[in-house]
């Protein structure tokens, strides 16, 4: 009940005006979101990346109601690229079509992205198509399948979710075409007809999955915070005699730092997704839906600043 009220929360408007310019809220943000501008971002990467770490950059924000706030967003993204690449950061970007104009015209979508893509192929690097809610899953894909794969094989990777009914039939499409699939459990909430509602369920899929795109599949981001899937990835490829050089773990930024570093000193590959931005609140509420203990670490300083005050 509570993860579903923190998830209807996240699509409150609304609530986010009252709360965008309230000190603490936007304090607890920052555990989880890199600050609000391209340069901020960018001082967090290079924390990362002494740390032995790389990132994916995210431009926060969702669907856009214009043509403007659409080709505002891809220059960003531009802007992005080249600055990580004048930095020579290890980093590259994860991308939401929405937010590239794909609920304006599926043509203004791919008009888009595909600038990015081209600048990001310019300098080597790469874009993830963030996953969405359900309603965006065949959308994305067949974008990604028909309209920006045969022209950015290596510059272009999709995201798969546990969570969904369908995703072991995805998982083996992606490895037919040989791209490269993050695979995580998912955020949203979803109807039980699309997606388990048993954690169980969701996690016994993932591993499965994630089996599957180890073996067959290129470069998986395996994206986790769960210990034992982890010490089943690294099991798994031990016995498969799969090399770490041909995977990566994902976490989220904020969280489970500690664990991000046990695995890069244990020989094997890390990248955290670092999100940044104005829009902040609804990726807040659903990293605290995620995770109880983010909802006592906010209670916990809740108290504390009382104190102070």
């Amino acid at each position: 009940m509570l993860r579903t009220g923190l998830l209807y929360l996240s699509r409150q408007q609304r609530i986010f005006n009252l709360i965008k310019n309230v000190g603490f809220a936007r304090k607890m943000a920052s555990r989880f979101v890199a600050g609000e501008t391209i340069a901020t971002a960018l001082e967090a990467v290079a924390q990362l990346n002494a740390r032995g770490i790389t990132a994916s950059l995210d431009l926060l924000g969702e669907s856009v109601h214009s043509e403007a706030e659409a080709r505002a967003t891809g220059r960003q993204y531009l802007e992005l690229l080249d600055r990580i690449a004048d930095r020579k950061l290890q980093a590259n970007v994860s991308v939401k079509l929405t937010a590239l104009g794909q609920d304006i015209s599926d043509e203004l979508g791919v008009e888009v992205v595909r600038e990015v893509l081209t600048r990001a192929k310019q300098y080597d690097s790469f874009v993830r198509l963030d996953m969405e809610s359900s309603a965006y899953t065949d959308r994305t894909l067949d974008t990604f399948e028909q309209r920006l794969y045969p022209d950015f094989p290596d510059t272009v990777g999709i995201v798969l979710q546990s969570a969904l009914r369908r995703t072991l039939t995805d998982v083996d499409r992606a490895n037919a075409l040989q791209c490269r699939v993050r695979i995580c459990k998912g955020a949203y909430l979803e109807p039980p007809d699309v997606a388990f509602p048993d954690k169980a369920d969701v996690d016994r899929q993932y591993v499965e999955a994630m089996h599957r795109l180890m073996e067959h599949g290129r470069y998986p981001g395996i994206a986790t915070h769960d210990e034992k899937i982890i010490a089943e990835a690294k099991r798994f490829a031990k016995e498969r005699n799969i090399a770490p050089e041909r995977f990566e773990f994902q976490m989220l930024y904020g969280v489970r730092r500690d664990l991000q570093d046990q695995v890069v000193r244990e020989g094997f590959r890390m990248r955290v997704y670092v999100p940044f931005g104005s829009q902040w609140y609804p990726y807040l509420m659903r990293r605290l839906a995620e995770r109880p203990a983010n909802i006592a670490f906010m209670a916990g300083n809740i108290v504390k600043e009382s104190f102070r005050r």
